[in-house]
């Protein structure tokens, strides 16, 4: 099973579509909330990427909820 992260924040409607959108097709992640884990902040802006969401999926970075890149790096 491939090794998911998301990086999102509390007011992100895109972050809630994209978790969302993971757990109905039974794919577990692990949630870095850059809100409130200032690690988790330092993590992405060191990945040069300042919004969210932010999926880290293997070591496939994908910016923002695009459906058809999640699937392929799923293989879904």
């Amino acid at each position: 099973m491939a090794n998911v992260k998301v990086y999102s924040s509390n007011t992100c409607p895109y972050c809630v579509t994209a978790k969302e959108y993971l757990t109905e097709n039974g794919i577990e992640f692990e949630e870095k909330n850059v809100q409130t884990d200032a690690e988790a902040r330092n993590e992405l802006m060191q990945m040069g990427h300042m919004g969210v969401p932010v999926l880290v999926i293997d070591d496939e970075e994908i910016v923002g909820f695009d459906k058809d890149k999640i699937d392929n790096a799923l293989g879904l």
